[in-house]
């Protein structure tokens, strides 16, 4: 090395630790006036169940004075008593240190991310209560700012991989001295042996986890009322986005599976959404009786609404919409349906099914007094299997398919077909709210709508989805009976 380098080399050491010892000695302000800013005043954690954790928010504190800040303390003020658990700059504020960090830096210009989760006590209340606590920053000028940390902790009953064994009968959602039900969170899932009889009482709400759903080998009956429906969903009760909540999202959990010597099941006036699968149905003896579904909704699936191999099922005043696969599907065996709606229009993947498909073998499937729509051209598709039965038939009813030119013309009565450039009755304009940015659906039928009058009375459900009594003389085509849209005054 000759003297040159020599003399850089010496050069460049004592620059650079002339420069880290610059950086050390950057100012750190005494002054109460030089103060932190956050990017946000309150973090609000959504409605969260007692006992279960909540997903993890973020916020940042920001030091943008012109000198850097040194925080002497960071702590929960309440000492964890409601169950907050703080990571501040990766210092996790546990039991061990106190529930607090000491001597934080903030250089001018940067920035510490604080992360922030709950799990919080049971509340002994029926309604949702709040839970909050401070988050303190003690700055070594003496000045104290404080970041409200809140949330509204709901009280629920835990059930985790519920077996209903042989023989025996399980109600859920029996409601208390007070007439309050509880919502019900569900991990594991629920396993229905065969012989066993699982009954969900009306006005019970199931949340499920992402690995749980409903296996029945034996009898499972949802006891619905108009008034006061099941509803079966994800346990994901916060926010994607701030406009959308994870229940409006496909996926959330398992959905229901009968196997094949599962019989007489019913679901009346049930809500089941938000499911990979909503509904499957395995095959099994096609002379006895299946599943029976009234009055009730699947909506917004991962995977198939309903699919039925080779069974004997029922299907009326039922709204099945928004699958990736078919919203229904017949794989074999006799099949009814009877004024329902059945619309795809599923907004995530368009390479989604049909609204109704079916393959042979299929003994029976009618369809009547029902309105099948969706995106595509063709929402009727068939698969037919050589020296196999394919029994079908849809009478009055509204149809986005093809009208048939051949001999399975005849299998079509009183059919309204949609006219696919007509975008005034048909397709989204059937309905009282189709918002694709929010995901919020409202399948009942708008006055602009082909299904008014398109059913036969005679053979229609005397009440509609909603428990609202028909016309004798006039029907509608679907689950919903139109109602005269009210004006604002």
């Amino acid at each position: 090395m000759n003297k040159n380098s020599v003399l850089l080399y010496i050069i460049g050491v004592f620059s650079f630790f002339g420069l880290s010892s610059c950086m050390d000695d950057e100012d750190f302000s005494a002054s109460k006036a030089d103060l932190l800013s956050f990017s946000t005043d309150t973090v609000k954690l959504d409605t969260t169940f007692s006992n279960v954790p909540t997903p993890t928010k973020t916020m940042w504190v920001y030091n943008r004075t012109g000198k850097g800040i040194r925080c002497s303390n960071i702590r929960l003020e309440g000492g964890n008593q409601e169950g907050f658990r703080v990571n501040v700059d990766g210092t996790f504020l546990g039991q061990t240190v106190g529930y607090q960090t000491r001597d934080v830096e903030i250089r001018k210009g940067d920035s510490i991310r604080v992360f922030v989760e709950l799990t919080s006590a049971q509340q002994q209340e029926d309604e949702p209560q709040l839970v909050e606590d401070n988050l303190v920053f003690t700055l070594e000028s003496g000045a104290q700012q404080k970041v409200n940390l809140r949330a509204m902790s709901w009280d629920a009953e835990r059930l985790t991989d519920v077996e209903v064994k042989r023989g025996e009968e399980l109600v859920l959602g029996e409601p208390n001295a007070n007439g309050y039900q509880k919502p019900i969170v569900i991990y594991g899932g629920i396993k229905v042996d065969s012989l066993a009889t699982l009954k969900i009482k009306e006005g019970a709400t199931l949340y499920f986890h992402e690995d749980a759903g409903i296996d029945v080998d034996g009898k499972l009956l949802s006891n619905g009322t108009a008034e006061k429906p099941v509803t079966l969903r994800g346990d994901r009760i916060d926010h994607m986005f701030d406009y959308l909540p994870y229940d409006r999202t496909p996926g959330q959990w398992q959905g229901i599976r009968f196997y094949g010597f599962s019989e007489n099941n019913e679901l009346k006036y049930t809500d089941l959404h938000s499911a990979y699968n909503g509904i499957m149905v395995d095959s099994s003896d096609v002379s006895v009786q299946k599943l029976r579904v009234e009055n009730s909704t699947i909506h917004n699936c991962q995977g198939y609404g309903i699919r039925v191999d080779y069974s004997k099922v029922q299907l009326y005043n039922t709204q099945i919409s928004n699958t990736f696969d078919h919203c229904l599907y017949v794989w074999g065996g006799d099949v009814e349906v009877n004024n329902c709606t059945i619309a795809q229009f599923y907004p995530f993947d368009a390479r989604r099914g049909s609204a109704i498909g079916f393959m042979a073998p299929v003994q029976n499937l009618k369809v009547r007094n029902s309105l099948v729509t969706g995106y595509a051209n063709d929402e009727v598709v068939w698969t037919p299997v050589d020296d196999e039965p394919l029994n079908f038939a849809f009478d009055h009813c509204v149809l986005r398919t093809e009208k048939m030119q051949t001999e399975d013309s005849l299998k079509f009565t009183k059919v309204i077909y949609e006219d696919v450039k007509d975008t005034t009755k048909f397709g989204e304009k059937h309905f009282m709210v189709f918002d694709t940015d929010n995901l919020i659906y409202d399948f009942r039928l708008s006055s602009k709508s082909a299904a008014i009058g398109a059913a036969d009375p005679v053979t229609s459900l005397q009440y509609d989805r909603n428990g609202l009594k028909r016309d004798e003389d006039k029907a509608d085509a679907g689950c919903y009976l139109y109602r005269e849209e009210k004006k604002e005054e």
